[in-house]
């Protein structure tokens, strides 16, 4: 390195591969202070250590509350490599800290823990962040490591004498790190409704996105764009799914908004599943008995839109899907994982882009959506309802639903919380036949989704993402064939729609619910 490496601080909380750092750093001959769980972990494991109270000379006071706020830590951190600052150390009876190996108490995970509010605070660290930035701070002489993925980087770096950048890439991530932290803080604090419970919307919310990759471009060509992780997204979000594909390309900011709509509606299904996107709206949605089976039903739905389109199903592909998937031009299949022999098929399709999650996220677990508007985010919780809301709604009409006809409108009620309103789906058991969606007109969104279901229209059900606020809507379903109809209710035309349905022998649930998607 520019700057030798001779003593070190190590204090983590995440202990993960610290004793083989240590001994990496003790191996290159650093002298190591250490604090508490840590000094006494690498001491049972064989690794000197000089405790930081005897290199400060100042014992830890409340029950360790303060052991590294000392002039002496912070000046052998803080000294740059001038003959002002050395002197001074030297006055302080300091010596130079090289190196800063510190993460923080876990406030995150005793947060999610349901820990008790004194635990919570007790776990707001105070000595961590203040080391963490002074090296930070004075990276261009200090090593500040906050990542255990870290360490085999820094050793080799100190062992070959040259870091290559290294110190600036470690000191911001460290400010990340920080950043993160207090943001994580903030967000619980101002949560808080005084009466021992927590508010859904804090006061600040902070969010920490962490630079994936760019993408070729945004929307459009002159548009730039790049792709963001959430840290801490959950499994079985877009953001943890590991990329398998042959493909060359990475994934568009068209192709991500559409891998993460199509994942969305998959969520909701039962059973093996299958649903094609194009341009964020599902084309086609299918369960069957297999999985090869539900992606042929969901392909069929609307055989032109699928081509280039994204693909999302639920259960791990096998390569008798596989090999159907590979009979057109798909732009991305997502999965929750792919058998061997299903990924050596797909892997043929050059441009073909595959993603495993790994686990999946349930329809209904919890989290904030935010759409980004002039200044500022909107911010709302996940449209996390449609599963039991047909079965649970109240029959509107002088016809019940048969079991076939509830059985297609509980699926064409999970797809079109997931179609741009206005919405509409025809839809048959198993499948959907047709689709109309983001039109002004709710009764031309009928009549979309009627053209597009074609014959299939005839003995289908239809679900409407909001009321209807005329007849004229249900009136043309029922030109098409329409059955039964699920919708919210609510307007103040209700019972003309009921009427109109009445006259055609049509049976129609009201849920209660609205599913508005902009």
């Amino acid at each position: 390195m520019t700057t030798p490496v001779r003593r070190a601080l190590l204090s983590v909380s995440d202990k993960a591969g610290i004793v083989d750092f240590a001994k990496g750093l003790a191996d290159q001959g650093v002298e190591i202070l250490s604090t508490g769980g840590t000094a006494r972990a690498l001491r049972a494991s064989g690794v000197p250590v000089v405790d930081v109270a005897a290199y400060t000379e100042s014992p830890e006071v409340m029950d360790g509350r303060v052991k590294t706020l000392h002039p002496r830590v912070h000046g052998g951190i803080l000294a740059r490599d001038q003959a002002a600052d050395w002197a001074d150390l030297e006055r302080i009876g300091g010596k130079p800290i090289d190196l800063v190996c510190v993460n923080l108490y876990p406030f995150e995970a005793t947060v999610a823990g349901g820990a008790d509010h004194p635990t919570i605070i007790e776990n707001i660290d105070i000595g961590g962040p203040s080391m963490v930035r002074s090296a930070a701070k004075n990276h261009a002489r200090v090593l500040v490591v906050t990542d255990p993925g870290d360490y085999g980087d820094v050793l080799a770096a100190i062992a070959a004498g040259a870091d290559e950048g290294l110190r600036a890439r470690l000191a911001a991530k460290a400010f990340g790190h920080t950043a993160a932290y207090d943001g994580a803080i903030a967000g619980y604090l101002t949560a808080l409704d005084g009466e021992g419970g927590r508010h859904t919307f804090p006061g600040t919310l902070t969010t920490v996105l962490e630079k994936a990759y760019d993408t070729r471009y945004g929307e459009n060509p002159p548009q730039k764009g790049a792709f963001y992780l959430e840290r801490g997204a959950p499994e079985g979000s877009l953001a943890r799914t590991e990329s398998l594909g042959a493909g060359g390309k990475e994934l568009s900011f068209n192709n991500l908004v559409d891998v993460d709509a199509a994942l969305e509606a998959a969520r909701e299904l039962d059973g093996p599943g299958a649903v094609v996107v194009k341009h964020t709206n599902p084309c086609g949605v299918a369960t069957a008995g297999s999985l090869v089976e539900a992606y042929r039903r969901a392909r069929a739905a609307d055989a032109t839109s699928a081509f280039g389109g994204i693909v999302a199903l639920n259960q791990e592909v096998d390569l008798a899907t596989a090999e159907v998937i590979a009979e057109t031009f798909i732009e991305c299949v997502v999965a929750p994982g792919f058998a061997g022999d299903a990924l050596e098929r797909l892997r043929k399709k050059k441009s073909l882009r595959l993603l495993a999650t790994g686990g999946w996220l349930a329809a209904d677990a919890p989290m904030l959506q935010m759409k980004r508007i002039s200044g500022g985010f909107a911010v709302q919780e996940r449209d996390a309802t449609a599963a039991g809301e047909v079965a649970g709604g109240r029959v509107a009409t002088k016809r019940a639903p048969t079991a076939d006809e509830r059985a297609a409108l509980d699926l064409s009620w999970r797809v079109c919380k997931h179609v741009k309103s206005n919405a509409i789906v025809f839809a048959k058991p198993g499948r959907t036949v047709g689709i109309g969606a983001g039109q002004m007109s709710r009764v031309l969104a009928v009549e979309i989704a009627a053209q597009k279901a074609g014959d299939d229209a005839k003995g289908a059900v239809m679900a409407s993402d909001a009321f209807f606020p005329f007849a004229d809507g249900v009136e043309a379903a029922a030109r098409a064939g329409v059955t039964a109809v699920v919708q919210p209710g609510g307007s103040k035309r209700d019972e003309e729609v009921i009427a109109a349905c009445d006259a055609a022998d049509m049976a129609m649930v009201f849920t209660g619910f609205r599913h508005f998607k902009h």
